[in-house]
């Protein structure tokens, strides 16, 4: 019985969100700056999601680009500790009413700026129709013109992660060679493919020990999802293992700015640049993915 109003309450908010889409005043002309929306997700916890995330980010905002990090891990957010930042606001606060988007609104390196969440409450681990509804109002106000939003989910298959994973116009799923990690990226794609519709990933594979174990990885799954699923995996690289991540993350910066030229840093900033130079997937995927479009400005054309 709760599957049942959980799933008529999504329909009621994609309903509510296509009708305000169609009696929204069109966008000007002069407006056809594309951004490039990706949640960052991974079926299991501990392959550096967050770290990926981050130093991407970093890289891109040293590239000039206008980046939004939004920490949709709502229970366990760890994306400000990670930047060595104490914002004396987050998502919970707006969720429960007592601040707005803008007011939680921080900056981070290289110009970037960060949508932060909260840590260790269950509250929003679980958002209803009136959460969401809210949230993607108050994105409109939000004074950046951005270039790329990177949207860093909780790992697993919660509602949540499938939520976030939805909203975004590509999806980025995060692994490790580790046989479980493997496994459950798989999951999650098979979740996200035959309850979603969503058939198209990109994947990067963390903490590779030599050139050829990113591509293991990405072939496994590509034979196991061209035989079982209807879908495409597109291979974004793979960043290297290194015990100065370990130190990273100890000292609270990120790997681009605290080695700048060393190969996993270099890893980071060519999937940076991949990012930006991959041509987005533009096919609208739902209710949600037309209000994404026009809240971040992604062009009458596009």
């Amino acid at each position: 019985m709760k599957d049942a109003h959980e799933h008529a309450d999504q329909a009621d908010t994609l309903r509510s969100l296509s009708d305000r889409i169609s009696d929204a005043p069109q966008m000007s002309a002069g407006s056809n700056k594309a951004a490039r929306v990706l949640s960052v997700t991974s079926g299991k916890g501990g392959v550096g999601k967050t770290a990926v995330v981050s130093n991407v980010a970093v890289a891109l905002g040293r590239m000039g680009k206008k980046v939004l990090i939004i920490d949709a891990d709502l229970g366990l957010a760890n994306i400000d500790v990670v930047f060595g930042l104490a914002p004396r606001y987050n998502l919970n606060h707006f969720f429960a009413g007592e601040q707005s988007l803008t007011s939680i609104l921080i900056d981070g390196p290289a110009g970037i700026q960060i949508l932060p969440a909260g840590s260790g409450a269950q509250q929003f681990t679980h958002l209803e129709a009136s959460h969401k509804m809210r949230f993607l109002d108050e994105l409109e106000t939000l004074p950046g013109d951005y270039d790329v939003v990177l949207i860093d989910t909780e790992a697993g298959i919660s509602e949540n992660v499938t939520y976030f994973n939805q909203a975004a116009q590509d999806v980025l799923v995060v692994t490790t060679p580790e046989p479980t990690a493997i496994t459950d990226a798989y999951a999650l794609m098979k979740l996200l493919s035959s309850q979603y519709q969503e058939k198209r990933f990109n994947l990067v594979v963390n903490s590779v020990r030599h050139g050829d174990e990113a591509l293991d990885v990405y072939r496994k799954l590509t034979m196991v999802a061209n035989r079982y699923l209807d879908i495409s995996i597109d291979f974004m690289g793979g960043i290297p293992f290194d015990r100065k991540m370990y130190e990273s993350v100890r000292r609270q910066k990120v790997m681009v700015e605290m080695y700048p030229g060393h190969k996993v840093s270099q890893a980071f900033e060519r999937l940076a640049s991949t990012m930006v130079a991959d041509t987005p997937h533009n096919q609208p995927k739902g209710s949600l993915q037309f209000f994404w479009k026009r809240l971040l400005s992604l062009g009458s054309g596009a």
